[in-house]
């Protein structure tokens, strides 16, 4: 018998927050898989409304109706992700009645609806009022230590586990993992942020009470060129950076298959040239740019 073939699956930012691009994108998807490497797919499509209580990671600006984004994530099949990574989760906000209704809508998706998680709190909470969630432990944590990370791994409550990325070179460390273990790290491949910050958590927890309706002052990154905001070419210089060649002669061998874009903070021009580059043939980047950009109700910038 000849090789299982090897797939990336690729989990994608802005599931409110972009839903007009992925009401475009997502029939090229379907219908013109020729445009796509045969070596990857959309494994799921992450985000959270705007004036989300457990929201974490971003301050979302999402404004899609939920209705429509579950409608959409059923009609092609693709899994949503939740993204309720807010680390300051008290018991009084376990109530949230937006989130709870958000909740009991996405837990009869036609396919299964992941929450990417923070909170031990509203982790337990949700496991006992909805049976239906696979969970993933949030890059929010910070897990730069790769004992803490394999620790992770180990328990029993997530189906995936996202390292911070300033571990997504350690190959020596990751490649002494079980095959079980390796099939729930996802890798974070296109973080800006500077490899040395030491002020990621601190940046996480500002977000969270910003979601938490707390009146603080936004955090200031201060970083080499942070002023600059998020650009792609300089996020191929980060020394965690994971390339598309890397995936596909790197981390797959190596029995890895699933990756993560961010970019819900961004716009979905930005978001367009993330999959151009990770998911497309370079002979049809002209061809899908003008499928997308052609269409003149769809608000790129």
């Amino acid at each position: 018998m000849g090789k299982c073939k090897l797939i990336s699956h690729f989990h994608l930012p802005g599931l409110f927050e972009f839903y007009e691009f992925y009401k475009k994108f997502l029939p090229l998807y379907r219908f013109h898989k020729e445009y796509f490497y045969d070596w990857c797919d959309i494994a799921s499509i992450y985000g959270a409304p705007g004036d989300c209580l457990w929201g974490g990671g971003r301050t979302s600006f999402g404004i899609a109706e939920a209705k429509d984004v579950f409608e959409l994530m059923n009609e092609f099949e693709i899994s949503p992700r939740l993204t309720f990574s807010n680390s300051l989760i008290r018991s009084e906000h376990l109530n949230d009645k937006k989130c709870n209704r958000l909740c009991k809508l996405f837990e009869n998706s036609k396919v299964a609806t992941g929450i990417i998680i923070h909170s031990d709190l509203l982790l337990n909470y949700l496991k006992n009022q909805f049976a239906n969630f696979y969970f993933i432990s949030s890059t929010t944590k910070v897990l730069t230590n790769f004992l803490d990370f394999e620790s992770e791994l180990n328990r029993e409550d997530f189906s995936f586990v996202v390292p911070d990325f300033r571990l997504n070179k350690s190959f020596e460390k990751f490649n002494s993992l079980s095959q079980k273990q390796k099939d729930k790290v996802e890798f974070l491949c296109n973080e800006c942020c500077d490899f040395a910050c030491t002020e990621r958590k601190t940046c996480y927890e500002n977000v969270s009470r910003k979601n938490l309706g707390e009146k603080v002052i936004s955090h200031k990154c201060t970083a080499h060129n942070s002023e600059n905001g998020y650009r792609f070419s300089l996020a191929m210089k980060n020394p965690g950076f994971i390339s598309v060649n890397e995936i596909e002669k790197k981390y797959l061998p190596l029995g890895f298959s699933n990756f993560k874009i961010e970019g819900r903070g961004l716009g979905s021009a930005i978001l367009l040239e993330f999959i151009l580059y990770y998911m497309i043939k370079p002979e049809y980047h002209l061809k899908v740019r003008e499928e997308i950009y052609l269409d003149s109700m769809l608000d790129l910038f």
